[in-house]
C-alpha cells in the first residue's frame, strides 16, 4: 500500500451520518418528544446526502494523484498507545475504500429517500419514524467506519457497529414476537461469525508481533506479510499448519457470518421480517458486502494463504448454488430476493477466492444497483398490494402499477446477465476468473457451477417476475380495487437504480464487449492496490466464447420461467406434484433452519436450563456457594456463638481477663 496524502475531507464522511443519528437519539432519548417529520427527513436524507458529496469531492482529489500513489489519509487522533504500539483513529481513503464509499453513500442516500415515502403511514405511538431513521443513519455511520478505517481495530468496531444496528433494524417492528425473533437470529449468528473473526485479528497481531512490528494497520502488516507467509502454527486436531492459511480461514468464518455464506446463511432469509428499505440497505449496498470488502481488504494475506483461498472460492461457488435452488421453490417475493442476494455473494467469494479481487468489487458494484432496485421494487408491489408479499396472491399487476413493472423488469434483466446490462459485464468477470483460477484446485469445477447458477438466476427471477405482473390477478377483489402506484417520492429512487443497473456495467467492462481499447476502467483503478491478481491472458475470441455460453444458458432459464409461468401455467404445479418430495424439500430450505434447531439450539437451550442455570447456577453457585455460606453463619451464630452472649457481667469480665493475660503472654515470649 502506498503512503496516503492528508485530507481532512474524510472525516466528513461517516461524521455526518453519525451526526444525524446522535440529533436523533438526542431528541428520543432526553426530550423524549418526536420532531417534526419535516425536520427528521431533512436531517437524516441531507446527512447521507452530504456524506455522499463529500465522497465525491475525496474520490475526485483521489483520482487526480498519480496512478500508484491514489490514497487519501485522515489522522483524527491516537485512539490507544501503549509503549511502541499505537492505534490511531484514522481514515484510509483508497481506490477500494472510494468505490465502497460511493455505493454506501450514493444507494443509502436513495434508500433514505424511499424511506420518506414507504415509512409515511408509520404512525404508532412509539416514535417509530424518528427512530427508524435515527436507526439508518447509525447503520450507514458504521458502514462508512468499517470501510475507511485504516486499521483492525476500527474495521472492528464497523463491523461490530452494523451487527447490531441490523439488530435493530430487522427488529424494528418488535411488536411482533417473530420480528424480534428474526432480528434476535441475526445478532446471534453474526456473534458466531465474529468469533473466528476476532480469532483471526488477534493471530495476525500476534504474529506481527513475533516478527518485531507489533501494529494492526494494515499498511504495517502488507509491509511483513512475507515473513508472516514463513510462519507456522499447531492446530489441534490438524497438527503444525501456515500460519495465514489459519488466519485467513478465521477471518473467513467473520465474512460467511455477516456476508452469509454457507453455513452461517440462514439469519439473511429472516431478516426480510424488517421494513423493505432495511431489506435494501443490508441486502444490496452495506452489511452483506462487508465480508466480501474485507476478504479484499486482506488480498496481501489471501495471495499468501492459498488453501483459505480455495475455501472461499468453494464455499462461495456451493453457495452460490445451494442459494439459487432453493430460490426457485419460495413465494414469498421477498424471500426470493433474499436468496438470490445469497447466491450472489457467493458469486463474489468465488471471484475473490479465485485472485481476482477486482471482479469481486465489480460485481458487488453492480449487485449493489439491481439488488437495491429490486428490493425497492418488491417494496413498491408490497405497498400497491397493501403489504401483501405472497406471489400466489399477486398477478397481472403490470397493467396496474406500470411503471413499477418497468423498473422491476430493468432489476431482472440486469441479475439474469442479459446483455448489456450492469449484471452482464460484472458477471461475465466473474466466470471469467474461474475459468483462468488454474491455482485454483477444480477451478474448472467452479466455472461449472458458476454457470449453472446463473441459468437458475434467470429462471426465478422471471418466475419472479412473472408471477407478480403476468397472468390474471389472484388477489381478492377488494385488494385489486385498491391498488395503485406508489408515491413519486418512493417511484423515483427506483428510476435512477434503473439507469444504473443499465448501465452500471460500464464502470468497467471488458474490451472483448464494447471494443474499446483499455475499456476495464474499473480493474485498472483497483489493480495498483490489490496485489495478487489471476492474469487476464485470455483472447477476446474466448471470453466471448465463454460469455455466450452464458447468455445462452440464462436464456434457457428465461424461456423455462417463460413456458412454466406464461404459456403453460399448469405445468409447476404437475411437476410439483409428481415431485413431491424434492418440492418440499426446496420449499423449506433442505430443512436446514429444522436441523440447526434439533442438533444445536435445543440441545444448548436443554444444556443451559438444565445444567448451566439449574444445576450450576440455582443449585451450586447460589445454593451451595451463596446460600450455603449464608445459612452457615447463621446456624454457627445462632447455635453456637449466641450461648457466649449470656448477658452477665462476671462473664464479660472473665474473658476480658483471659483475652488480655494471652495478649501479654504472646507479646512477652
Amino acid at each position: 500500500m502506498v503512503e496516503a496524502q492528508t485530507s481532512e475531507m474524510l472525516r466528513w464522511i461517516p461524521l455526518l451520518p453519525l451526526a444525524g443519528a446522535l440529533f436523533h437519539g438526542v431528541i428520543l432519548g432526553l426530550i423524549r418528544r418526536e420532531s417534526p417529520r419535516l425536520l427528521v427527513i431533512g436531517i437524516s436524507c441531507g446527512a447521507v446526502l452530504l456524506s455522499f458529496c463529500v465522497s465525491v469531492m475525496a474520490f475526485i482529489e483521489l483520482v487526480g494523484l498519480p496512478e500508484g500513489q491514489r490514497a487519501l489519509g485522515d489522522n483524527l487522533f491516537t485512539w490507544i498507545g501503549a509503549g511502541s504500539f499505537s492505534a490511531e483513529f484514522a481514515f484510509r481513503f483508497d481506490p477500494l475504500s472510494a468505490v465502497m464509499c460511493l455505493v454506501v453513500t450514493g444507494v443509502g442516500s436513495l434508500i433514505h429517500i424511499y424511506s420518506i415515502g414507504y415509512m409515511d403511514d408509520d404512525h404508532r405511538d412509539d416514535k417509530g419514524f424518528q427512530r427508524f431513521f435515527c436507526y439508518l443513519n447509525l447503520f450507514t455511520c458504521a458502514m462508512l467506519l468499517l470501510v475507511l478505517g485504516d486499521n483492525m481495530l476500527l474495521l472492528f468496531l464497523g463491523w461490530e457497529g452494523v451487527g447490531v444496528c441490523s439488530y435493530l433494524l430487522i427488529g424494528f417492528w418488535y411488536s411482533d414476537r417473530w420480528n424480534a425473533y428474526c432480528g434476535s437470529k441475526a445478532f446471534i449468528v453474526n456473534r458466531i461469525g465474529d468469533f473466528g473473526f476476532l480469532i483471526g485479528l488477534f493471530l495476525l497481531f500476534w504474529a506481527a508481533a513475533s516478527v518485531g512490528t507489533p501494529t494492526i494497520e494494515f499498511t504495517k502488516l502488507q509491509s511483513v506479510i512475507g515473513e508472516l507467509a514463513a510462519m507456522t502454527i499447531v492446530v489441534p486436531f490438524f497438527g503444525e499448519c501456515a500460519l495465514l492459511n489459519v488466519v485467513g480461514l478465521c477471518l473467513f468464518v467473520g465474512a460467511a457470518g455477516k456476508s452469509a455464506q454457507i453455513p452461517l446463511y440462514v439469519w439473511l432469509p429472516d431478516a426480510m421480517a424488517g421494513p423493505t428499505p432495511v431489506s435494501a440497505l443490508i441486502h444490496a449496498a452495506t452489511m452483506v458486502t462487508a465480508g466480501v470488502y474485507m476478504v479484499c481488504r486482506f488480498n496481501f494475506l489471501y495471495g499468501e494463504a492459498p488453501i483459505a483461498a480455495a475455501v472461499i472460492a468453494w464455499t462461495g461457488a456451493l453457495t452460490a448454488l445451494f442459494a439459487a435452488t432453493i430460490a426457485i421453490a419460495q413465494t414469498d417475493i421477498k424471500k426470493v430476493l433474499a436468496y438470490s442476494t445469497v447466491s450472489q455473494l457467493g458469486y463474489m467469494f468465488m471471484a475473490a477466492g479465485c485472485g481476482s479481487y477486482t471482479a469481486a468489487v465489480f460485481h458487488l458494484g453492480t449487485h449493489a444497483f439491481f439488488k437495491a432496485l429490486l428490493f425497492l421494487g418488491s417494496g413498491a408491489v408490497i405497498l400497491a398490494m397493501h403489504h401483501e408479499q405472497d406471489m400466489d396472491k399477486m398477478g397481472g399487476l403490470r397493467r396496474k402499477i406500470p411503471r413499477t413493472h418497468m423498473v422491476f423488469l430493468i432489476g431482472v434483466l440486469a441479475i439474469s446477465g442479459v446483455p448489456y446490462f450492469s449484471g452482464f459485464f460484472s458477471k461475465d468477470e466473474v466466470l471469467l476468473s474461474a475459468y483462468l483460477a488454474h491455482d485454483t484446485p477444480g477451478h474448472y469445477w467452479l466455472y461449472g457451477i458458476g454457470l449453472l447458477t446463473a441459468g437458475l438466476t434467470a429462471f426465478y427471477m422471471f418466475r419472479l417476475h412473472f408471477r407478480i405482473f403476468f397472468g390474471e390477478c389472484r388477489a381478492t377483489p377488494e385488494v385489486q380495487s385498491h391498488i395503485h402506484e406508489p408515491s413519486w417520492v418512493v417511484i423515483g429512487p427506483l428510476f435512477v437504480l434503473a439507469f444504473f443497473s443499465i448501465f452500471g456495467g460500464l464502470f468497467g467492462p471488458s474490451e472483448a464487449w464494447v471494443f474499446v481499447e483499455d475499456a476495464n476502467s474499473l480493474a485498472n483503478f483497483l489493480t495498483p492496490m490489490l496485489q495478487h491478481v489471476i492474469p487476464h491472458d485470455v483472447s477476446h475470441g474466448l471470453e466471448r466464447g465463454l460469455g455466450a455460453v452464458a447468455v445462452g444458458t440464462a436464456t434457457l432459464g428465461f424461456l423455462l420461467a417463460f413456458l412454466f409461468y406464461v404459456r403453460k401455467p399448469g405445468i409447476p404445479a404437475a411437476i410439483a406434484s409428481k415431485l413431491s418430495g424434492a418440492h418440499e424439500t426446496l420449499k423449506n430450505k433442505y430443512y436446514v433452519d429444522e436441523i440447526y434447531d434439533s442438533a444445536i439450539v435445543r440441545p444448548l437451550v436443554a444444556l443451559s436450563d438444565k445444567v448451566l442455570f439449574q444445576k450450576i447456577d440455582a443449585g451450586l453457585i447460589d445454593g451451595l456457594a451463596i446460600n450455603g455460606s449464608a445459612n452457615s453463619v447463621r446456624n454457627l451464630a445462632g447455635r453456637g456463638l449466641k450461648h457466649l452472649q449470656t448477658g452477665m457481667t462476671q462473664s464479660y469480665i472473665f474473658f476480658m481477663i483471659v483475652g488480655t493475660i494471652a495478649i501479654v503472654g504472646y507479646l512477652l515470649r
